[in-house]
């Protein structure tokens, strides 16, 4: 827990840096266009579709017979669509910065914080985006199985935890390490560390679920992760190896 939290109040003095706040605007707004534009064509459709599936449950069926449950029921569709709008818009913004963004924090962090660090570039652009179309599919695939159980009163505040957390940190893990890890320090130090990662994947959950705060996890979360994938780096290694770096 002393790793976790560590990195993760390395990640937030990161974020205030004048650079890393620029990071974390233009993302937020690439895709609030992109979901905006996508809810202006396709919001009607969208809402149709929803109605024909809440229909197939006896019990929405049930709740748009007895009033008042009529007006919560007729306007449920809505309600769903615009409880999804804030996370579809996050995701999109975890994936962008996962793709685009994570190499120029990784030279921030890895230049001012661990200079020592050889940089082995054990990873590619081409599995950075591998990586983040699986981790996407992935958490379709346990949404879509995990979805009867959101019903559940006692499941529902905790699902999204989870299910964001395991997104969180399959995302950033690979980027973290990309730069300065070989192919095989990558593999070894996702596999020892799964537990750890976990738990930084439900604190940035976490923080993705506070109104307006939220907004900053997806570039806090990728400076968390580099913190902490870099320090975890610099353990595992006999002796800090000499590698180019610049102070910024």
């Amino acid at each position: 827990m002393e790793r976790v939290f560590a990195a993760l109040l390395k990640g937030f003095a990161s974020l205030l840096h004048p650079r890393m706040l620029w990071l974390m605007v233009w993302p937020v707004l690439v895709a609030l266009a992109i979901w905006l534009t996508l809810a202006a064509l396709y919001w009607s459709q969208a809402i149709n579709w929803v109605d024909v599936e809440l229909h197939q449950w006896s019990a929405y069926r049930w709740a748009l017979s007895v009033w008042p449950l009529t007006l919560l029921a007729a306007s449920l569709g809505w309600l769903l669509l615009l409880f999804l709008f804030v996370p579809v818009v996050l995701i999109t913004t975890v994936l962008i910065i996962s793709v685009v963004s994570m190499p120029a924090m990784v030279d921030h962090v890895g230049a001012r914080e661990y200079p020592g660090l050889a940089r082995r570039k054990g990873g590619t652009f081409a599995g950075s985006l591998w990586n983040a179309l699986t981790s996407l599919v992935m958490f379709m695939i346990l949404f879509a199985v995990t979805l009867p159980l959101w019903l559940i009163p006692l499941l529902w505040p905790v699902l999204p935890v989870v299910l964001f957390s395991y997104f969180n940190q399959r995302v950033y893990r690979y980027d973290a390490l990309a730069e300065h890890g070989s192919a095989a320090e990558i593999v070894e130090l996702i596999s020892r560390n799964r537990g750890e990662m976990f738990l930084l994947g439900v604190a940035l959950a976490l923080v993705g679920h506070v109104p307006l705060v939220g907004l900053a996890m997806p570039v806090y979360g990728g400076l968390v992760f580099i913190h902490y994938a870099l320090a975890r780096l610099g353990e595992s290694r006999d002796q800090p190896i000499e590698g180019s770096a610049r102070r910024i």
